[in-house]
């Protein structure tokens, strides 16, 4: 759920951003025009328009190197002395009246991008400190990640190895299949929201005391103490029909036609050795997720 907030508040971000750059944009292309409108008419440019020219670069830079504050009481004297000196000594016309908005209008719209850059780099920011609380947590689905898993395994394993007569474990695996299609259906945020309701579907099917971890690819990962193998085969099919009979929409508002593969393992003795190997559990776990087996070798 984490990254699915963090997502649609960079969307948010993103969306400012474009929109303040869209509105800098257009002011700048205004301000020329203007320009060449008043150079068109009159056959001259003179050391004061070229110094308000000028100036809208100089208001960009305050907008984005001085606190909003400051940038709001200078752009406040400025209309008040540009007023009186307008209506006092300048003569009144399109380019001169443009004067008055221009410069306060660059001021506000950099202030409007550089609040857009701070809050991006604050929510990077926020993002580093999480990952750094919580190196062994997957933020898209909040479970605990590839290495949390090593970790596990490698303590049931010797556990099981250990009290073989009293104790053992076993594995399940569950895949999205066709996942490239399940991405271009949903989007990065549907996505993501899809993995946080797999997450929940799966925690509630389970017990407090079996591990759950999320790794990439789609792929989820039990690790559940004390289980046969004859209630991990109900458990399997139990939890994989569960999830694609979980209602979701794709990004056109159709539904969403999950396919989800199980597999599993029986920790075995003799195989001791080979579970100090995460990535060889894991694999072996994915080749049983493409016939839905239960199988005790690695």
């Amino acid at each position: 759920m984490l990254l699915i907030e963090v997502d649609m508040e960079n969307k948010r971000l993103i969306q400012r951003m474009v929109w303040g750059y869209v509105l800098l944009i257009g002011i700048a292309v205004l301000q020329e025009l203007l320009v060449y409108i008043n150079v068109f008419r009159d056959s001259s440019f003179t050391l004061l328009e070229l110094g308000f020219s000028i100036g809208c670069l100089a208001a960009l830079l305050l907008g984005f190197l001085v606190p909003p504050g400051v940038s709001v009481v200078c752009t406040f004297v400025y209309i008040v002395a540009y007023f009186v000196w307008l209506t006092t000594y300048a003569e009144v016309d399109v380019l001169s009246i443009s004067w008055l908005w221009l410069l306060p209008a660059n001021v506000a719209v950099a202030t409007f991008i550089k609040a857009g850059l701070i809050r991006n780099k604050r929510l990077m920011e926020r993002l580093e400190e999480l990952q750094r609380k919580n190196p062994e947590v997957d933020l898209a689905t909040s479970l605990s990640n590839k290495e949390a898993f090593k970790e596990t395994l490698v303590k049931q394993s010797n556990l099981a190895n250990r009290y073989a007569d009293a104790y053992t474990f076993c594995l399940a695996m569950f895949k999205i299949e066709f996942l490239p299609m399940v991405r271009e259906s949903l989007g990065s945020q549907g996505y993501a929201r899809l993995l946080a309701s797999l997450s929940e579907g799966i925690r509630n099917h389970i017990r407090y005391e079996d591990y759950k971890f999320g790794l990439d690819e789609g792929r989820f990962v039990l690790l559940l103490p004390m289980t046969n193998q004859e209630y991990l085969k109900a458990l399997t099919d139990r939890i994989k029909h569960a999830l694609m009979d979980m209602p979701f929409q794709d990004r056109k508002g159709g539904e969403l036609k999950l396919v989800i593969r199980a597999g599993a393992l029986v920790f075995a003795k003799e195989q001791f050795s080979k579970y100090e190997d995460a990535d060889a559990v894991i694999a072996a776990l994915e080749r049983n997720t493409e016939t839905d087996l239960i199988g005790e070798y690695i």
